[in-house]
C-alpha cells in the first residue's frame, strides 16, 4: 500500500495540497471548539499535553497549537559549550561521516551534501564531516533550537517538492532530502561552521525563522521558483539551545559539521528530546 500510495503522490498536486492545509491550520477557530479538537489530534498521535504551558483554548488556530512553545525549564541543555545538542524533540534515524561527501538516507539509498545544500562551493566545508538527521513526527515539539552557541551567518531557502518524510517515504523516494523543499541555516561556532538544514514535507504549511521573521518560505508559485539567500554583514549572535526555526506543521532536521570538528556519540538513542547531548568537540584543541 504504501508503494502504491508513493506512486500516487509523484503525480499529486503535493504544493497546492500543503498550501491548502498550512491555510486551513491557520484559520481562527471558536473557542468552544478548540480544547476537544486539540485533545482529539493529541490523543490521535500521542502528543504529550502536559507540557502544554497554559489553557488549550489560548491557541486561536491549530497552527498556534501545533506551534506552540515549551514552558521555561522543559527542556533543560546537557554538557557544557563544547557539547553539541539535539536542536529537536523526534528521532535519530541516521548519523554518521559524509565520506565521500555523501549521506544515508537509509539503508541502499544515499544522496550528497551538495544536492542538500544546492551551494556546490557551501557543501565543500561539510563533505567528510559528521552529520545527523533527525525527524520530527507530528507528536513532536515543532520548533528547531541552535545546537550550539555561535552567530547566524545567513540562510538559504531552496523551493523542492513536498514529499512525505515518513519511513516508507525515505525508503522509496531517491534522494527525498534533496528534492523537497529546504531552508538552511548556517552558524559559525567555536566548533567551526555547521548547516541547520529543515526539510519540508507534505501538508507542511510554510517555515519560519525566529532570527529573520520577514523570511517566508511556503510562497505561491512554479516549482523550481527562486528561492532567497541572505549572508548577513554582521552574524546575527545565538545561544546554545535558542530558537532559530518553526516547521508549521511536521518534517526533519539534518544537521551538518565540518570536518575534523565533531564526533557524534555512538550510544544516543533513537528517540532524543531537545538540549540533550549527541556528541561534542572532537578534541580539546578544536575547542579551545
Amino acid at each position: 500500500m504504501s508503494r502504491i500510495l508513493l506512486s500516487a503522490l509523484r503525480w499529486a498536486p503535493k504544493s497546492s495540497f500543503s498550501h491548502a492545509v498550512g491555510w486551513l491550520s491557520r484559520r481562527h477557530l471558536p473557542n468552544r471548539l478548540r480544547a476537544p479538537l486539540y485533545r482529539t489530534f493529541a490523543n490521535r498521535v500521542g502528543a504529550d499535553l502536559s507540557e502544554v504551558d497554559g489553557p488549550l483554548g489560548q491557541f486561536p488556530s491549530f497552527d498556534q497549537f501545533f506551534t506552540r512553545p515549551h514552558a521555561a525549564g522543559a527542556r533543560p541543555l546537557e554538557g557544557d559549550a563544547k557539547t553539541v545538542l539535539s536542536p529537536v524533540d523526534g528521532e535519530l534515524s541516521e548519523s554518521g561521516v559524509s565520506t565521500g561527501g555523501r549521506l544515508i538516507q537509509c539503508k541502499d539509498i544515499d544522496y550528497t551534501v551538495a544536492g542538500l545544500l544546492a551551494d556546490r562551493q557551501a557543501a565543500r566545508s561539510f563533505e567528510g564531516g559528521a552529520y545527523a538527521t533527525l525527524y520530527l513526527a507530528p507528536r513532536n515539539y515543532h520548533r528547531v533550537h541552535a545546537p550550539l552557541a555561535g552567530s547566524v551567518s545567513g540562510y538559504h531557502h531552496i523551493p523542492g517538492a513536498f514529499y512525505p518524510v515518513n519511513r516508507a517515504s525515505v525508503e522509496r523516494v531517491p534522494g527525498l532530502f534533496s528534492v523537497n523543499e529546504r531552508l538552511v541555516t548556517y552558524l559559525d561556532t567555536a566548533l567551526g561552521r555547521v548547516a541547520v538544514v529543515m526539510v519540508a514535507a507534505a501538508g507542511v504549511g510554510h517555515m519560519t525563522l525566529a532570527y529573520d521573521r520577514a523570511v517566508s518560505t511556503h510562497v505561491r508559485g512554479k516549482q523550481g521558483r527562486q528561492g532567497s539567500s541572505q549572508r548577513y554583514a554582521v552574524p546575527l549572535p545565538v545561544g546554545r539551545g535558542d530558537e532559530i526555526g518553526t516547521f508549521h506543521l511536521g518534517s526533519t532536521v539534518i544537521l551538518l559539521f565540518e570536518p575534523g570538528r565533531v564526533a557524534l556519540d555512538q550510544s544516543v538513542p533513537a528517540l532524543v528530546r531537545l538540549g540533550q547531548r549527541l556528541g561534542s568537540a572532537l578534541s580539546a584543541e578544536v575547542a579551545a
